[in-house]
């Protein structure tokens, strides 16, 4: 696999951790300066995009598959 393309595998995963941190620290830290709400609404977005980070290297990896049935990751 390329390069560049494992650089991108891993720049996915690490901001997926970040985005999935992020929202657990709104949903447990959040009630202290903003509204219910807003720390559910927060919440639901950073972990969507969390969800988002770690499906775009299997898609990726998916796709490397299907293009180089020959060659090994």
């Amino acid at each position: 696999m390329d390069e560049k393309l494992k650089k991108r595998i891993i720049t996915f995963y690490v901001g997926g951790v970040i985005n999935a941190l992020l929202g657990m620290y709104v949903l447990m830290e959040g009630n202290r300066f903003l509204e219910p709400d807003t720390v559910r609404l927060l919440t639901i977005v950073f972990l969507v995009f969390a969800v988002v980070d770690f499906y775009f290297p299997y898609a990726i990896k998916k796709k490397w598959m299907a293009e180089n049935p020959s060659r090994t990751p």
